[in-house]
């Protein structure tokens, strides 16, 4: 009642409105318990209606109700990797990962089985709105690597350097999960940055293109950062290796 003594007027939700309605709920449902254990029952549930009315906005059923709601997921996780192509690179790539571990972390189970698959409710098209993500990852990470690369784009190596990378995002993301989310987000950001880096490095070792680019991202780290760190805890590790910089060099004893 209102204040007034009188009932609250009834607002009928538009099309647009209770469309997005459902796919609200629907997501919450998809993001902590996977695909096969949520049924359009749970939906209505949840949404508080029938479930002929969530057949009526959806009327593909469940599929085209997961579809839908992955789209969503997919398009949040795409905008986790927007940023600005301005200050350090680490700076810039921690702040994307910060966002992306915390969607992970708020949308657990359903995280876990997009990318292990197996659901009933996979199907080549959600397979197409996962590698969508991946693709545009990737695109995000060129852009800050270097803007201007030319007709051709970046390098053979360096594709396979960044896809890489991200493969291994998505799978530490997957062990963070299986561990009971240990270690904690920051932790793990840190890791994932100095893998990163180790990467590239790597990969400018054997490509000319990449070692100009790391350099000049290099040049601007700071040495509190992830790459001072990353290079004060790795030169203890090797310093017993000089012997592999001199021909005919030998261990220390």
């Amino acid at each position: 009642m209102s204040s007034n003594g009188t009932a609250p007027a009834y607002r009928r939700l538009s099309v647009d409105e209770r469309r997005t309605q459902l796919l609200v709920h629907a997501l919450g449902l998809f993001a902590h318990r996977p695909p096969d254990e949520v049924s359009l029952d749970d939906v209505a549930a949840s949404a508080g209606v029938s479930r002929p009315l969530v057949y009526r906005y959806f009327p593909g059923g469940k599929q085209q109700l997961y579809e839908v709601a992955l789209r969503s997921a997919a398009d949040q996780l795409k905008q986790c990797f927007a940023e600005p192509c301005a200050g350090p690179l680490t700076t810039r790539l921690s702040r994307a990962l910060d966002r992306y571990l915390l969607f992970v972390d708020e949308h657990d189970a359903g995280f876990k089985a997009l990318l292990q698959g197996g659901s009933v409710v996979e199907t080549s098209r959600t397979n197409a709105i996962v590698d969508e993500v991946r693709r545009h990852a990737a695109e995000e990470i060129y852009a800050h690597l270097n803007p201007a690369y030319g007709p051709s784009g970046p390098g053979p190596r360096l594709r396979m350097a960044v896809r890489t990378w991200i493969a291994a995002v998505e799978a530490a993301s997957l062990i963070w999960l299986d561990e009971g989310k240990q270690p904690a987000l920051e932790e793990l950001r840190d890791r994932l940055v100095q893998q990163f880096v180790a990467v590239l490095v790597t990969t400018a070792a054997g490509d000319p293109d990449v070692a100009r680019l790391t350099r000049k991202a290099l040049h601007v780290e700071k040495r509190d950062g992830p790459v001072g760190q990353l290079a004060r805890s790795v030169l203890p590790v090797v310093e017993g290796a000089a012997h592999l910089l001199s021909p005919g060099g030998h261990p220390r004893t």
